[in-house]
């Protein structure tokens, strides 16, 4: 978990476990018929636009039912699923989709998001202001969280309007017990006899404490309820009270959905270390909320942009006891599988060629991991393999399981496989001669062969001295160059050697940024993400004194 996967949402869940997820959020693209719902811009994004407009309505309910069946097999039997829309196909998604597949004994609420207060218009009808949130569970045993809001102001004044000796704010509660036909729960107290909810010790002991209060001469008592005691004002239906994004959290997504409404989301139907799913990762909301309210996450999106962003968003909010994540792109980046370290990219390689990763690093005969059958694969991370690594590793398999060895040797299957990035003349000779001569089969497979591999792009940057304001801040203009189809760029003014890139502008598709920087030494960070999501970084440190000085 916690992945970040570039691709058709419905691909990937093919390939998922049934029943592996808590929790589903899905802003899917909606039924507009409007050009701006392509939104990044980029080769996946438009595709899949393409395949949800090619038939109208009828078409474009086929395409999300496909994606939700998946996403309700993947549901766990507490699970649930909130699905966001608009009025241009609410009412088809709820009765052609979530009634049939989830079951109309399963729908939870219809949730009404009151994003904005539109002024009015010239249209013949009333100003449209909410979205559509559609929650269904799988069963009805699911989980949920009862989520609260703080009283306003107003509500406080008006209910909780007696204060304390120490100043606390309460109002009373009733103690009568809706039963009148409770024989154990009837008797006297400070002048009344009543059918109380209480037995008579634990009124007695909440009164010592001062719990118990009588508003007026010879009246009923009651239960004082502390204004801090309250869990607040219970969440309903209709969520006025979260506001469209604000410009802290703006990233330049136009359908970005604000953190508050994922947060009261997950916080309602799920739990520390529960999986989140959305198939729609969009600006990344989900994700980052569910990462840092500690719960598993899965994120996919055909847009690289949508990825990519995504992935600078949570590097943003990363500390030291975040849970990592990676990103799953179409292909990768030569450099960065290259020179990574060794274990991490022996365990990463061995389990994407279907096969166990060793979990030992010594007393292993130099085996990083094996087959489902049990025979052994050596990884090396390097270039033009020579001769020399093919006479170790036939010794080490046969000492390594000598039965195994000489039953693969029988049967003409390989004994042991050796990936790595290339292989020299000399170790394909090698092997060529063990088939023939020795009937003893090495396969040689290439990373490549494994995973697709592309080269990042190149990236230069150019500075230009603008000059010093009026408070002796300098501004310094950066334009970013590369040969490359670059999507966009993101630039880092207070780079730290050591530690993750945390975009301060997340989504530059110019190139050109500028800055001021006060006198001393920067250093400057930018990103190059191309069409593929490989990405590019070039590191600037600058002087700021007299002049400007490039380290």
């Amino acid at each position: 978990m916690n992945q970040l996967i570039l691709g058709d949402c419905l691909e990937v869940m093919r390939k998922m476990d049934s029943e592996s997820v808590d929790l589903i959020y899905l802003d899917p693209p909606f039924f507009s018929n409007r050009n701006y719902e392509v939104i990044w811009g980029d080769k996946g994004e438009i595709r899949s636009f393409e395949d949800r407009w090619s038939g109208g309505i009828d078409h474009y309910i086929a395409w999300l039912k496909e994606r939700v069946t998946e996403m309700h097999r993947l549901l766990k039997p507490t699970g649930s699923i909130y699905l966001h829309c608009d009025w241009h196909a609410n009412s088809y998604i709820r009765v052609l989709i979530l009634d049939k597949l989830f079951g109309e004994n399963n729908f939870g609420n219809e949730i009404s998001w009151i994003r904005s207060n539109p002024k009015s218009h010239g249209s013949k009808r009333f100003p449209n202001c909410k979205d559509s949130i559609f929650f269904y569970t799988k069963s009805q045993n699911y989980n949920f969280n009862k989520v609260f809001t703080t009283h306003d102001e107003e509500y406080v004044l008006s209910n909780y309007k007696y204060i304390d000796d120490d100043g606390r704010r309460y109002t009373t509660m009733p103690l009568l017990n809706p039963n009148d036909n409770r024989p154990n729960l009837t008797y006297e107290f400070l002048g009344h006899t009543k059918v109380w909810r209480w037995t008579k010790e634990r009124m007695r002991k909440a009164y010592e404490e001062g719990l118990i209060v009588q508003t007026g001469p010879n009246t009923v008592p009651r239960y004082k309820l502390y204004l801090e005691d309250s869990k607040g004002k219970t969440i309903t239906d209709s969520w006025s009270d979260i506001d469209n994004i604000s410009k802290k959290e703006e990233i330049g997504y136009p359908t970005q959905k604000p953190e508050k409404l994922l947060e009261r989301i997950i916080y309602a139907s799920s739990n520390e270390g529960d999986v989140i799913l959305d198939p729609f990762v969009g600006g990344g909301t989900t994700v980052v909320v569910a990462d840092r309210l500690k719960r598993k996450w899965l994120g996919i999106d055909q847009s690289v942009q949508a990825v990519k962003v995504s992935e600078m968003r949570l590097n943003n909010q990363q500390d030291l006891y975040s849970e990592p994540f990676s990103v799953i792109l179409h292909k990768y980046d030569y450099d960065t599988l290259r020179y990574k370290d060794a274990f991490e990219f022996e365990k990463w390689i061995v389990e994407r060629f279907d096969g166990l990763a060793n979990t030992k690093q010594r007393g292993d005969l130099g085996m990083d991991g094996r087959r489902r059958d049990g025979t052994p694969i050596q990884v090396k991370r390097s270039d033009n393999i020579g001769r020399n690594v093919i006479d170790n590793f036939k010794s080490a398999c046969e000492r390594f399981d000598k039965s195994l060895y000489e039953k693969n040797k029988k049967a003409e299957e390989p004994i042991g496989y050796i990936i790595a990035f290339s292989f020299g003349k000399g170790a394909i000779q090698e092997v060529a001669r063990l088939k023939n001569e020795e009937n003893v089969i090495i396969k040689l497979v290439t990373v490549e062969e494994i995973v697709p591999i592309a080269k990042k792009p190149k990236l230069t940057i150019e500075i230009d001295d603008l000059g010093t304001d009026a408070k002796g801040l300098r501004e310094i203009e950066f334009t970013a160059q590369t040969e490359a189809e670059v999507e966009f760029y993101g630039w880092d003014w207070d780079f730290v050697e050591g530690q993750s890139f945390k975009a301060e502008v997340l989504l530059d598709k110019t190139g050109k940024q500028s800055s001021k920087f006060k006198p001393g030494t920067h250093t400057i960070a930018v990103k190059a993400i191309d069409f593929e999501g490989l990405e590019a970084i070039e590191v600037i440190k600058l002087k700021v004194n007299g002049k400007v000085e490039r380290g």
